[in-house]
């Protein structure tokens, strides 16, 4: 029975428990079950099984009291996973810094709240890089995320707990935040679906650390799921603005059902990664290509080259309009003299975001102002909009494919040191770019492949539309071998 549910997407769930067919509870415990079983795997960071069973239990008899025709929340009953960066009320949100172990949040973020309004059940807080946040989540406070499909390799990061719980069956679906790949990369790895929103979709309030300034912009909270159909319901239930977040913005959300494959334009970027990706990369995503070809897409290649300047965008963006000093101010609660912060630099490298591209960015950051705020770093965030404006001009209605990381799950450790890797994701945060990332089945090792579907902005419905139609044609997610779901 649990091996069926855990199997099942978010809405099918959500839909049986609405009718009665099936009761939230089983639901939960089966889920639950799953991640008790995985415990090896440590993408738990705080549990909250008993209160996770007492509201499923309440949903049941919100069902049982109802009346057939009742108008029930649309995720009633749904188990997710939130990663520990982001606030849920009584749970830790340390980041990974020691001396914020015994915190736990006053409220909830808005997205969780969100959430939680829809009937979404959290079963757990989820294990998340920090505080060096990274590719690779290995966290002081719970420990190191072990990938599903191979113990010896990375999870990926910072959401790397929520991408190894979704991809065993231990929640239908999370919410993770994503500032240079810390969604699609564990999704990526894990073998799941997982979306960047547009700019301002989303608020991210809540979320600890926070970058500063425009950067913040750059910082998104949205899905990993294990079927692609989840992708819209939830992205839908999260966005909207909201008064906490001066970046966030009623950008309006179109329903993929609205999008023709016929005769879309689908683009297989070129001369655009800094690291060319390996063949197996590269083969799911010409895969994918045909797929949509095959649906009656119109396949073209595109030469991107401004993509490899990404990194260098995130730098002079974070050069240019973070504050060194009042984050690690708020991190660590204490005012640090500007002569003294490249002292703290090295010891806590991650006293700037939460995501991956973390010590390339606060370098420049930590840099005296008269270092960074040069007429090249100008040039450069004006390269970086003006790459934004033609990537999106060039895709108008359509996507672009791209490779989402030069390999399949690296070894433990092996990617410290090589913020170039972060390339393939980070561009299209500081971009401006919603992508999707698509799972593309498993390679003769048994390792998750996948592709970025690109949209231009606003056309999150685009890329959550080709995603639908290649999980139809390539399975989607496939369960990891080795774990006990």
């Amino acid at each position: 029975m649990s091996d069926a549910l855990t199997a099942q997407s978010a809405m099918q769930l959500a839909a049986k428990i609405r009718s009665g067919s099936l009761s939230a509870r089983t639901v939960i415990d089966a889920h639950i079950d799953v991640l008790k079983s995985n415990r090896s795997l440590n993408a738990v960071a705080k549990p909250r099984f008993d209160a996770a069973r007492a509201e499923a239990d309440e949903a049941d008899q919100l069902v049982a009291n109802s009346a057939p025709d009742a108008d029930l929340p649309p995720l009633l009953g749904v188990p997710m996973t939130i990663k520990e960066l982001i606030a849920v009320e009584g749970m830790p949100n340390s980041g990974g810094f020691p001396h914020r172990r015994s915190i736990r949040s006053r409220t909830d973020a808005p997205a969780v709240s969100r959430l939680r309004e829809a009937g979404v059940i959290i079963v757990a807080i989820t294990n998340a890089a920090g505080p060096v946040y990274w590719i690779e989540t290995n966290n002081p406070l719970y420990g190191r995320v072990n990938n599903p499909y191979d113990p010896r390799r990375t999870a990926g990061g910072s959401s790397g707990g929520d991408g190894a719980a979704v991809s065993i069956g231990g929640a239908t679906a999370a919410l993770g935040s994503d500032l240079g790949g810390s969604l699609r990369v564990p999704a990526f790895f894990n073998g799941v679906f997982a979306h960047l929103p547009s700019v301002g979709l989303v608020p991210n309030t809540g979320h600890f650390p926070m970058t500063a300034g425009g950067v913040r912009k750059s910082l998104y909270l949205g899905p990993l799921a294990r079927h692609a159909e989840d992708l819209f319901p939830i992205l839908q239930t999260i966005s909207g603005p909201h008064d906490s977040d001066p970046h966030s913005s009623p950008v309006e959300l179109h329903n993929p059902s609205t999008v023709s494959l016929e005769g879309l334009s689908v683009f297989l970027s070129t001369a655009s990664s800094v690291t060319k990706p390996r063949a197996a990369v590269e083969e799911a995503r010409q895969r994918a290509a045909e797929a949509l070809e095959s649906a009656g897409a119109r396949v073209e290649e595109l030469p991107l080259p401004e993509l490899r300047w990404a990194m260098g965008y995130a730098l002079a963006a974070i050069a240019g309009e973070m504050d060194f000093a009042s984050t690690v101010e708020e991190v660590l609660g204490t005012a640090v003299p500007r002569k003294r912060q490249l002292r703290y630099l090295p010891r806590n490298v991650a006293l700037s975001i939460a995501s991956a591209p973390v010590a390339v960015l606060r370098l420049a950051e930590a840099a005296p102002a008269r270092a960074v705020r040069t007429r090249a770093m100008r040039r450069l965030v004006s390269a970086a909009q003006r790459a934004s404006d033609q990537i999106t001009a060039a895709v108008g209605e359509g996507v672009l494919l791209h490779p989402p990381f030069p390999r399949l799950a690296p070894r433990h450790y092996t990617t410290y040191g090589q913020p170039w890797l972060l390339a393939n994701t980070a561009a299209f945060n500081f971009l401006g770019l919603p992508a999707t990332q698509v799972p593309m089945g498993l390679n003769a090792d048994n390792l998750p492949t996948g592709v970025q579907v690109i949209a231009a902005p606003g056309n999150d419905h685009v890329a959550i539309r080709a995603a639908l139609e290649l999980e139809r044609a390539a399975g989607g997610w496939t369960p990891p071998p080795g774990a006990d779901s």
